[in-house]
């Protein structure tokens, strides 16, 4: 009875079991089928040209089709063994990498002297150094008298330069006072009304030897920012100071830009009367509206102001 059951329940599982297809051979042939593919796509392109193939084995002095494909194979793979980088051997090496290129140093591109590029290098450019305007050497030689009369005669034949000689004390007043004040307005007194154009006068120091001032329209100086253009800008060269007890200054007035040359000059003594006054009477006045400015104290008033320059003439 056992052996009946057993029987049966073989039969139910052969039923359910799922049914393959034929079982694979062991010694089955793995075939790549790309081979196949490439195979048989050679053979029909050479059916397909065989009769040019015949036409030009025969040019070549070939007997078939077969000869023409063995002189052309060995004719590629000659050319392919040419074209092909050859293996370095046991006893070569590769070569190092060549040092990278050294990046040439602006300030000296010629291997100059530090010390005779030093002024050169710390020059900002566009800046024009005492040097491009005086031989420093033969004018050292000369008495402050003769240098003041050169300085003028060498910005005499321009009609929109400014010039001017400086003593020491009044420029290290001047530039004591710019540090701690390096902006500022200055009022402009129109002829034939009683109101008074401002302008923004802004300092600096490009270098230990060169102080500059340029002039702009406050009105446009508020509307383009530091994209505006100046009308006035003046240098003063100090390289003469410790030797000669003066510093030479010098400017330019831009043509077209609204203001004369003898309306930039006001402005550059009146600069001067607000920067190198002492803090004596009207000295002190202008002082203090130097100092409210720069600490943006709400006490300032451009009437003041306009009041103090009027006193500057």
């Amino acid at each position: 009875m056992f052996a009946s059951r057993l029987r049966g329940s073989l039969h139910a599982l052969q039923l359910c079991a799922p049914r393959f297809g034929p079982t694979q051979r062991r010694g089955a042939r793995v075939v790549d089928s790309r081979f196949l593919v490439t195979h048989h796509q050679t053979d029909r392109v050479t059916e397909k040209y065989r009769d040019k193939l015949q036409r030009k084995a025969r040019r070549e002095g070939l007997g078939s089709v077969d000869e023409l494909k063995a002189v052309y194979r060995a004719r590629i793979q000659e050319e392919t063994s040419k074209a092909a980088t050859p293996a370095l051997s046991s006893e070569q090496s590769i070569p190092p990498f060549p040092p990278p290129p050294v990046a040439p140093n602006p300030t000296n591109p010629r291997g100059a002297s530090s010390s005779s590029l030093d002024s050169k290098s710390s020059t900002p450019p566009g800046l024009k150094t005492l040097s491009s305007y005086l031989d420093l050497d033969k004018t050292a030689a000369l008495p402050p008298k003769e240098i003041e009369y050169v300085w003028r005669l060498r910005h005499a034949s321009s009609p929109t330069s400014l010039c001017a000689i400086l003593p020491s004390a009044i420029f290290s007043c001047l530039r004591q006072s710019a540090r701690k004040h390096p902006q500022f307005i200055l009022p402009l007194p129109q002829e034939g009304s009683a109101g008074a154009e401002i302008h923004f006068l802004q300092w600096s120091f490009p270098t230990p030897d060169n102080v500059t001032v340029i002039f702009t329209h406050l009105a446009e100086y508020k509307l383009r920012g530091e994209f505006s253009q100046p009308h006035t800008t003046i240098t003063m060269h100090s390289e003469l100071m410790k030797e000669k007890g003066l510093v030479l200054m010098q400017g330019q007035v831009v043509e077209g830009r609204g203001v004369s040359v003898e309306e930039a000059r006001w402005l550059v003594l009146c600069l001067q009367k607000f920067y190198g006054e002492d803090e004596n009477g009207d000295g002190g006045r202008r002082r203090r509206l130097l100092e409210m400015f720069t600490q943006g104290n709400e006490a300032f008033r451009v009437e003041q102001l306009v009041e103090e320059a009027e006193k500057v003439v």
